[in-house]
């Protein structure tokens, strides 16, 4: 069914609140994926704060003349059944989640992504952002590194401690 131009327009209008608010916006082919599957891949990308939507490149298109930073943006790449996962949160989430889904259903490849600042990233660049570990893995690689040193001192100290300490005990006796 076609969709009516006040329905298009309602349309642009959400894609376009979408990709103003998104950090990342990831694009992927889906050509063969059931509905079915495609529902579950909504379900299992929700709890990361990323959505899908199934849009017209057409009307996609409009939606990137919407907003500023993406006017300018490559839209070649822009053809065939394309599935737009967008977050307004982790720049990451949408490829992970693309990516977990790919690995059971062979049907998703990536296509590219448009960046907030509005650069176009190739398919090999979001792959390789996909394979990257989450917002809060990093955080708490971070954490380790920073705290490495105190642990490493205070196991030291308290390594010593306990030789004093069987030292003692050995003399007692």
């Amino acid at each position: 069914m076609a969709l009516t131009k006040d329905k298009k327009n309602e349309v642009v209008a959400e894609v376009t609140a979408a990709l103003q608010t998104s950090k990342m916006t990831v694009v992927a082919k889906y050509q063969g994926t059931t509905v079915k599957a495609i529902q579950q891949l909504r379900r299992d990308a929700r709890p990361g704060g990323t959505t899908l939507r199934v849009v017209k490149n057409r009307l996609l298109k409009q939606a990137l003349q919407n907003v500023d930073n993406l006017k300018d943006a490559d839209t070649s790449a822009l053809s065939g059944q394309l599935l737009f996962a967008f977050n307004p949160e982790d720049e990451v989430a949408p490829a992970q989640a693309l990516a977990m889904f790919a690995k059971l259903n062979p049907n998703i490849e990536f296509v590219g992504a448009f960046s907030a600042q509005g650069k176009f990233l190739s398919a090999e660049e979001v792959t390789a952002l996909a394979k990257l570990p989450s917002k809060d893995m990093l955080i708490a690689q971070v954490l380790a590194t920073l705290t490495s040193p105190v642990n490493d001192v205070m196991n030291g100290l308290s390594g010593n401690l306990h030789a004093l300490l069987d030292g003692v005990s050995a003399k007692a006796n």
